[in-house]
């Protein structure tokens, strides 16, 4: 039975899969430019110490990702970005995975909840783990978003 697993991401290597996702998903799939999907967040993860990247494989290849901002002050809810899952792997659990992963380690950073913004096509997605709609549509990238939130008791 094939193996999925995740672990927060430590090395140039794992960040290079990572980014391979993300470039897969919302570079070519989505159309995103490249000079909005990359950022500062993504650099060296023994150096930034404000994000958190997680990698979701099946039998060590990497199908997902994810990643856990916590630029804002520690009392405020932690951001939750770039969540990934490549196209032959969306029906398996690595979603799931992945957030659950970036949930659990918010928690473990003393964060009161996450806050992310949700492509309008992934918010059952979303609801179905728990967040909450907030606010108006907007446009990120040229697509559709509303912010959605979760709230840890």
């Amino acid at each position: 039975m094939p193996e999925l697993t995740v672990a927060r991401i430590e090395t140039l290597e794992e960040l290079a899969d990572a980014l391979e996702i993300r470039r897969r998903v919302f570079i070519d799939e989505q159309h995103v430019p490249e000079d909005e999907e990359i950022d500062r967040f993504d650099e060296d993860p023994t150096m930034v110490r404000d994000c958190v990247h997680m990698l979701v494989r099946l039998d060590r290849e990497p199908i997902g990702t994810g990643r856990l901002l916590l630029d804002d002050p520690s009392e405020e809810r932690a951001h939750i970005g770039r969540v990934a899952v490549l196209l032959e792997h969306r029906r398996s659990a690595a979603g799931q995975v992945v957030m659950e992963a970036l949930q659990d380690e918010a928690r473990r950073l003393g964060r009161p909840g996450i806050t992310l913004s949700a492509q309008l096509h992934a918010m059952p997605f979303y609801r179905r783990l728990g967040y909450v709609a907030r606010g108006e549509v907007f446009l990120d990238a040229g697509i559709e978003h509303r912010w959605m939130d979760l709230d840890f008791v």
